[in-house]
Order: structure tokens, then sequence, then C-alpha cells
């Protein structure tokens, strides 16, 4: 089964659509008592607990290579303990998370990206980007060494998530991305993501192919990845779906009295009828 994507992502617009999404960095939470005047992006709805403030990612795992550490430090670099108490109405520090698979002849980091938030004028906030998905690619150099500066990456949109999170155990799709649809430079750039059952049944293939005129680059990076690994990225991408929709913020700001006052306010006005519930 071969699924065309119809949502936009960083990387470029998918078939059919012609506005890309826009990385944004993650924020715990927009302040009760301060309205802020830029851009707000939002993913977990309280800061996480740490021992320490150098403990923001280590990892510690004995079969990662030197290289491979050093990789996850520079992707995840220290940060203050959110811990630690925050002045009235800022914003509590950044969160960077991620998931990493290494293999002979590739690897492949998995990174959630923030939806993007803008202020009204009422002093709410409205939904202008939704989050997606970061996929990097880097094809090996060596014996688990991996060249990053020829990293390719593909942005997954909530649609293109979800065929992911849908595929079975021999279930395929297929992903088409144009950075520069609608642009003079249209057609120039292709990229496909495909994801394809392994002969075995044992997991799947990753297989990302660009092709770029403009910097005459012609990369095909594919990596297995096990049924244990697909496991944990299915498990991810259902926990963090909601957040890249921002679903999280409208469940935070729902607070009793506001609550009772809207349903007040619907009984009285004209057009009541257009709430079911009131009906």
């Amino acid at each position: 089964m071969v699924i065309h994507s119809l949502f936009p992502t960083r990387g470029g617009a998918a078939i059919l659509t012609t506005q890309p999404h826009k990385l944004s960095a993650f924020n715990s939470a927009i302040p009760t008592n301060s309205v802020p005047t830029r851009k707000s992006s939002l993913l977990f709805p309280r800061p996480l607990q740490y021992r320490s403030k150098n403990a923001a990612f280590r990892v510690k795992n004995q079969y990662l290579t030197p290289q491979e550490q050093s990789h996850q430090q520079q992707r995840f670099s220290p940060y203050d303990s959110p811990s630690q108490s925050q002045p009235a109405g800022q914003f509590p520090p950044r969160v960077y998370v991620g998931y990493s698979v290494y293999k002979g002849k590739a690897a492949l980091t998995v990174e959630p990206r923030a939806p993007e938030f803008s202020p009204l004028d009422s002093g709410a906030f409205k939904l202008s980007k939704e989050g997606y998905v970061l996929l990097q690619f880097a094809p090996a150099s060596g014996v688990r060494q991996y060249d990053w500066s020829r990293k390719q990456v593909f942005s997954l949109s909530v649609t293109e998530i979800g065929h992911i999170i849908t595929l079975g155990a021999r279930g395929s799709c297929e992903f088409f991305h144009d950075p520069n649809k609608g642009k003079s430079d249209e057609g120039r750039v292709r990229k496909v993501l495909k994801v394809e059952p392994l002969p075995d049944g044992s997991g799947h293939f990753f297989n990302l192919s660009v092709q770029n005129k403009i910097t005459n680059v012609d990369e095909n990076i594919y990596i297995p990845i096990t049924k244990a690994e697909f496991a944990v990225l299915v498990s991810s991408f259902n926990f963090v779906l909601p957040y890249l929709l921002g679903w999280h913020t409208f469940a935070n700001s729902i607070k009793p009295e506001d609550a009772n006052r809207q349903n007040s306010s619907n009984a009285t006005s004209p057009r009541s009828a257009d709430f079911e519930w009131t009906r």
C-alpha cells in the first residue's frame, strides 16, 4: 500500500500542499500571569525534574561508541535544572528530547518539534503551525562512525505520523516532499521517504532518497528498524501526537469558572442554537 501525504512539513510541502511548517523550540507552558508578545511554542504541560544541572541528557548505554555519545551530547546540551524556582511570568527552560538508532550503514535520529502559537488581541492564543517530527539520516563513514555533515532531513506531519502508527507488520507507505513547492525552484529538490517491511518480517526499512539539483546532491540512505525499535517509535508518536496539535494547551487552559461563564453566555446568546448540547 502506497500512501501520499497531503499535509505540510518543514522539509517542504507534500503532494498538493504549498505551505511548509516552521521549526520552533519547546517551552513547557504559557504563564497565566502574563501574555507573551512573541509566538509561543508549547509541548510539555509541566517542567521535568532532574537531579542535577548537568543531567539534561546523558547517554549511558554501554553499546554507544564515543562518536555516538559525542553526537548525543551535541544534540542535547545541558541546561539549568527546571526544578529551580522560576521567576513569576517567565518561561520554563527549553527541553530537547529524541530517539536514535545506529546501524552498520546509517544512523537515524527522531526528534519532535513543537507547534507554534500566535497571540490574539483578546489575550488568547491561536495555533498557527502544527508541530512535526524531524527525521535525520546520516550515512556511515566507517565502523560505528557516521558522517553528520552529509545528513539528510525529513519532516513528518501529523497525518504522516498517523500513517506510520497504523502500519502493520507487512504495511508500507511512501511520502514525497518538495521544499520549494510553489516557488521558482519547484521540482529542483525532491525527497522521498519509504517505509517498507523487511523480507523476513523482523521490522521495517526506512529509506530516504534526496535529489537536489541546486547543490548537485543525489543521496540515498536506508536503515533497518527492528520490531522493538519500531514499537518505540510508534509508542512515542502516539504519546506526542496530541501535543503536536496543541490540544494539551487547550486542556491546560480550561478553568471551572471560565466554563461556567461560557455556559451561561451560551444559554442567553441568540447563537446558542449553534451548540448541539444547548438545544
